[in-house]
C-alpha cells in the first residue's frame, strides 16, 4: 500500500491554533492530478501543497478542496517550514518552480521570507451588489487584480463581516479582500474565496501581493505590518521594494505529522 508523509503546519503564527493551517505532502514524483485533488478534498483545509525535488530546487503545486490554484502564500510558507525545520534542508534559499513562476523563500530575522511577484491593483467603480454580498454599508474604493480589494476606513467593521458566500461566488474573481487601516498594524484584512472552494481563508499570503503594493503607496512606506483574519488571525510583514516584487514574511508552527495510505 503506497504511503506518503503529511504535515499540517499553521502559517503566519508562532504557535499552533493561530494563523492559517495548510497540509504539506512531500513527493518523490508526481501523482496523478486526480489523486492530488482527492487528497486535498480529504484534508479539507484551504490548501494542500505538494512538492517534488528537481535539480537545484523544487516543483510546488497547491490545491484547495475544489481546484488547483496559481499561487498560495501560506502553503508556500508551510512547505518552506517543513523543508527547513523538519527535513533539514541546508539551502540558503529555497527555489520553487510554480504556475506563478519561480518563488524564493529564505530565513531572515527569525522569519521565513517569501519573494513573490507584485500585483498592482487597478481601480474600478464600486459595485453595490458586491457591498450587499459583503454586508457593508459602503466602501472608500474598489480595486482589482485577480482578487477584488474593497477598501474601508473603519477596522472595527472587519471582525463583524458575515458575507453571503453564494452571492460572492457570482463575481468573476478569485476572491474578495476587505481591508482597512489599523491602529496596531499598518493594515488589516479578511479574504473570502467561495468561487475557489474556500469561503474564508484566515491568512492569505497571495492576497498580500496586491494588498501590500496598495498600502505601501497609500502610506508611503516600503515595509508594512499586517494582520488578517476573523475569529482566527495571523500576522505578516510585507516589504515592497522597487523591483516589481513583494517580500512577505511570517512564522510557522508544526501542528501534526502523519501518513497518507492510498
Amino acid at each position: 500500500m503506497p504511503q506518503f508523509d503529511l504535515y499540517q503546519v499553521d502559517a503566519f503564527t508562532s504557535a499552533p491554533f493561530g494563523g492559517n493551517p495548510a497540509a504539506v505532502v512531500p513527493l518523490d514524483a508526481w501523482l496523478p492530478d486526480e489523486t492530488l485533488q482527492r487528497i486535498a478534498e480529504e484534508n479539507n483545509l484551504s490548501e494542500t501543497a505538494y512538492f517534488v525535488r528537481k535539480q537545484d530546487g523544487y516543483e510546488l503545486r497547491w490545491f484547495t478542496p475544489a481546484v488547483e490554484v496559481d499561487l498560495c502564500g501560506h502553503a508556500t510558507l508551510a512547505s518552506a517550514y517543513v523543508l527547513f525545520e523538519v527535513l533539514g534542508a541546508q539551502d540558503d534559499v529555497l527555489r520553487f518552480s510554480t504556475r506563478s513562476g519561480e518563488l524564493r523563500v529564505s530565513r531572515a530575522d527569525g522569519l521565513l521570507a517569501m519573494d513573490f511577484p507584485a500585483k498592482q491593483p487597478v481601480a474600478e467603480e464600486i459595485a453595490p451588489a458586491l457591498l450587499q454580498a459583503l454586508g457593508l454599508p459602503g466602501a472608500q474604493a474598489l480595486y482589482r487584480t485577480d482578487d477584488y480589494l474593497v477598501v474601508i476606513e473603519d477596522e472595527a467593521l472587519i471582525d463583524g463581516l458575515t458575507p453571503d458566500f453564494a452571492a460572492l461566488a457570482a463575481f468573476d474573481v478569485r476572491g474578495v479582500a476587505v481591508t482597512a487601516p489599523s491602529a496596531k498594524f499598518d493594515f488589516v484584512s479578511r479574504w473570502f474565496g467561495p468561487r475557489v472552494g474556500v469561503n474564508e481563508d484566515p491568512v492569505t499570503g497571495s492576497a498580500h501581493t496586491s494588498l501590500a503594493p496598495y498600502w505601501a503607496q497609500r502610506l508611503g512606506k516600503r515595509v508594512l505590518t499586517a494582520q488578517q483574519g476573523g475569529a482566527r488571525k495571523g500576522q505578516l510583514r510585507c516589504e515592497v521594494p522597487d523591483n516589481g516584487r513583494v517580500v512577505i514574511s511570517g512564522q510557522a508552527a508544526l501542528y501534526l505529522r502523519g501518513s497518507i495510505y492510498l
